[in-house]
């Protein structure tokens, strides 16, 4: 395997795929056409591309990035539909499409802050409290620092199970199965077709879901080392350290995309059994738009001619079953 360094997301009814500072988000509405659009990320550092590429910082910039990315695609393709429901009911005038322009920004910074509030309490502040109840019995503040850990872990995991409950979120998982499958059969060199897509694995070591699990996995350490004895400054020191262990995780997350190392490979596979739960199948309507929104911005016949060869990247057929096995023994 090779890393392109593709990646992206799954949206409403479609994918959104990045390559360094372009990206393409391809989505299908109710009438079947895919539609594709294609645009460059602007990052939250401006012109100070530097921070981009310090180690351990670079991570802190890309998590933001990547947060105000997915939701901004997020917001876009769920506009497809509200369209076919707002022209069900009567016109919209110009005026009253910039009011709700704006209103979606609004809305779209407020739903970001109160999920980064949700999401710090829930998954930081809530384990710790429900560990401190413990302290009667378990005295030992490392003990419960990874008690704490755990029931971080089971948590995320819980609410994972709940929300793939949801019709929407059952297909949103589905693509993005199709996302981490046209990666795979790209980084395997086959030609990214349906056939070779929909053997391809619906698990990558870079995927998001991986990198979550790493930031829960690094805070159990980071908090046995800076320790406080206020329990209104462990809550704090907890919130304080997010931006350090997005910084590692990003760094070990990168590390595994590009490594066939033993350590890290047995460190990714935690992150790859969860990846079973946030990933479904997908059908082929979804991989053709996961193909679509991938040769926007990547040109994947040179990446595959440049790293496995002119004949294997064109032809692919024999090894087409070869690495659908492999990659299903990932």
């Amino acid at each position: 395997m090779k890393s392109s360094n593709i990646g992206g997301q799954a949206v409403m009814e479609g994918i959104m795929m990045k390559n360094k500072d372009d990206y393409a988000v391809a989505v299908r509405k109710s009438n079947g056409e895919i539609v594709v659009k294609k645009d460059t990320c602007r990052s939250i550092v401006g012109n100070c591309t530097a921070l981009t590429k310090i180690p351990f910082i670079r991570g802190i910039f890309n998590f933001i990035d990547s947060m105000a990315l997915g939701m901004k695609t997020l917001m876009y393709s769920a506009s497809f539909f509200e369209e076919e429901e707002t022209n069900e009911k009567e016109p919209v005038t110009e005026e009253e499409a910039a009011k709700n322009e704006k209103k979606e920004e609004l809305l779209m910074t407020g739903t970001v802050i109160v999920s980064v509030v949700m999401a710090v309490g829930i998954f930081m502040v809530l384990p710790y409290l429900l560990s401190s109840l413990l302290k009667s019995v378990v005295p030992s503040y490392n003990i419960r620092t990874v008690i704490e850990g755990f029931v971080r872990i089971g948590i995320f995991i819980a609410y994972i199970l709940l929300i793939s409950r949801m019709e929407d979120i059952r297909r949103l998982f589905q693509y993005h199965g199709a996302e981490h499958k046209c990666i795979n059969c790209i980084e395997h060199g086959l030609p990214l077709n349906v056939e070779n897509v929909r053997i391809s694995s619906r698990q990558h070591k870079r995927c998001g879901t991986s990198f979550l699990f790493f930031v829960l996995l690094i805070s159990i350490c980071l908090l046995m080392i800076v320790r406080a004895e206020s329990p209104f400054l462990r809550v704090v020191i907890r919130i304080a350290l997010l931006p350090v262990i997005a910084g590692i995780s990003y760094e070990i997350l990168k590390l595994a995309g590009c490594s066939e190392n033993p350590v890290v490979n047995l460190l990714s596979k935690p992150g790859l059994a969860i990846q079973k739960l946030t990933t479904k199948e997908p059908d082929d309507s979804m991989i053709e738009v996961a193909i679509q929104a991938v040769e926007e911005v990547f040109d994947w016949r040179k990446f595959e001619e440049e790293n496995f060869g002119l004949r294997f990247a064109r032809e692919g057929s024999s090894a087409a079953g070869l690495a659908g096995r492999d990659s299903q023994n990932e």
